[in-house]
């Protein structure tokens, strides 16, 4: 669906996000993230208003230590900057679309 992003926003510009937002944090080589991949694009296809950024992340980087991400992938699910879901190696689409719901401010 679209590239892993090396210079994403810092934490303080993501908070400023309005809205329903998923940053999901991974990496083009990580085997969970390639067998994930078709899943999330087909959720999140479903849903073009939700903003939607991969984050290439690793040791060190800032914005995926600030979110507390341990495992690929992660994500991270966000209305008006605040997290509302989270979904870790995402194993079904019903998984992704509850998170999405919870976004968008469903039940």
């Amino acid at each position: 669906m679209t590239d892993w992003t090396e210079n994403p926003p810092g934490r303080t510009e993501i908070d400023k996000q309005p809205g329903a937002m998923v940053l999901e944090f991974g990496t083009s080589w990580c085997g969970h993230c390639r067998r994930t991949q078709p899943l999330i694009d087909e959720v999140l296809a479903e849903h073009p208003q939700l903003r939607y950024l991969k984050v290439a992340d690793g040791p060190g980087q800032p914005l995926g230590r600030s979110f507390g991400v341990k495992l690929w992938p992660t994500l991270v699910f966000l209305r008006d900057g605040i997290e509302v879901a989270r979904e870790v190696r995402p194993q079904t689409a019903a998984a992704v679309r509850a998170a999405v719901s919870q976004a968008l401010g469903g039940p």
